[in-house]
């Protein structure tokens, strides 16, 4: 999930980056006594929040254990945001050590030659096995060429919320999501309210702005389609599972009228759905703490319909290595990404924030299993990854995205049949990615 930056961009925004402040300072090389390393990381939120109070707390902790090395958390604003100043300081020579940017900027970062794999750290059995550790889905989006450029931090999939007391109402069982792409259907009518030709409460909800790749991509898992190749330089946007994917997606509006019309909003989606607009929605798991904050009604959380087959991307961020960071900042800060990504660490951080546990050991702790015993919804998630898939990356991200986004787009808003616009994506993806063959 994500907004990414192509090359482009990112030279046009260069010159003007390079000279601007970063949290109000220019970010230079520490000046440290010898013997003392300073880790400088990327963090992809704005200032101030309880998201930067947890990572501003890792960081000082971290130092008290690990003496002469200091992790400088520097927060960069919007992934897209910290991929552009990334890259920018990596252009004018001080980049961060360490950096939380998308695992789908993987092929971007490498073709910037931005970072290094985390191969050449992997020393001792115990590396390995930490290695080895994390789940295999999240790994899709993290290696390439036989080597491994990212590590997951803080990674989501897709899920499915539903209202139990709007299921009782319309005489569904409140325990039991829609298993099924006809089922989403038939659940979706029995609950869409209507007064006259106003629509007062939509059976369901999946957002097409901001991420509207990424929402679509569970469709096209689910009709057992593959958007992308492993090495990032092919599309198959108009293949005939991803053009049945987007017809199911457009009938749900047109044809079943049970999803509203048009270009559906993701910042507003979770608000509808608190204010019981809709019934269903598809949003992130990293949005869980924020539906249990928020939701005055009992909801569900459940995996996502089957079409032919089950399916989600995973989304969200990886930690990567600086390439013109020294030896010892790259020691220091794969020192400092081990140490947070501890099963008891990376357990806490997902119940904190809502996000995937990223290791399989990390929900065997005592804090995980009396979290998930408490917040069944909260496993929901994890039991979700073995039918998920590698999140749309390639190289040239951000347009061969963006030739998808213009399609989804022309397609729910009428101007296309899903048909043509999934050829004309196609046409631009394979435009851009040819020179990458």
């Amino acid at each position: 999930m994500s907004n990414r930056i192509d090359r482009r961009t990112l030279l046009k925004a260069g010159s003007a980056l390079a000279a601007a402040p970063i949290g109000g300072s220019f970010l230079a090389a520490p000046a440290l006594a010898q013997g003392k390393v300073e880790v400088s990381f990327f963090y992809p939120v704005a200032v101030g929040g309880p998201i930067t109070k947890l990572i501003d707390a890792y960081a000082a902790d971290f130092a008290k254990e690990n003496a002469g090395i200091t992790v400088k958390p520097i927060y960069a604003g919007t992934y897209q945001e910290t991929i552009v100043k990334a890259i920018t300081a990596h252009k004018s020579g001080t980049p961060p050590v360490t950096s939380v940017l998308l695992s789908t900027d993987m092929f971007t970062l490498i073709d910037e030659d931005a970072i290094v794999p985390f191969d050449d750290f992997i020393k001792s059995d115990a590396d390995k096995a930490w290695l080895a550790s994390f789940f295999p889905g999240f790994m899709e989006n993290s290696q390439t060429g036989g080597k491994t450029w990212g590590i997951p931090f803080q990674r989501s999939t897709i899920v499915l919320y539903w209202n139990k007391d709007l299921f009782k109402e319309a005489g569904l069982d409140p325990e039991k999501p829609p298993q099924t792409w006809a089922e989403q259907v038939a659940f979706a009518e029995k609950l869409t309210k209507r007064d006259g030709a106003n629509t007062t409460q939509w059976g369901l909800q999946i957002p097409s702005s901001g991420f509207p790749y990424w929402l679509f991509q569970a469709l096209a898992i689910q009709a057992d389609a593959v958007l992308m190749n492993k090495e990032g330089t092919r599309t198959a946007y108009d293949a005939p599972g991803v053009v049945e994917a987007l017809q199911y997606w457009v009938d749900l509006s047109r044809k079943h009228k049970v999803h509203p019309t048009g270009i559906v909003e993701w910042g507003t989606t979770p608000r509808d759905f608190f204010e019981k607009k809709c019934a269903m929605m598809w949003t992130t798991t990293g949005n869980l703490t924020n539906v249990r904050t928020n939701a005055k009604f009992p909801f569900g959380v459940g995996m996502l319909a089957a079409g032919k087959r089950r399916g989600s991307p995973t989304g969200g961020g990886n930690f990567y290595l600086s390439k013109k960071a020294s030896r010892a900042e790259q020691e220091a800060a794969f020192k400092f990404i081990q140490w947070i990504t501890t099963p008891e660490r990376a357990a806490k951080w997902g119940i904190d924030t809502g996000y995937v546990a990223v290791r399989k050991d990390s929900w065997d702790t005592p804090a995980m299993k009396e979290y998930v015993a408490g917040f069944p919804a909260a496993a929901v998630a994890r039991d979700q990854l073995q039918y998920a898939v590698a999140e749309l990356s390639t190289h040239e991200n951000q347009r061969v995205t963006k030739a998808l986004n213009d399609g989804l787009q022309a397609a729910l808003n009428g101007t296309k049949t899903p048909e043509a616009a999934m050829k004309d994506s196609q046409a631009e993806a394979e435009r851009i990615l040819r020179s990458y063959r």
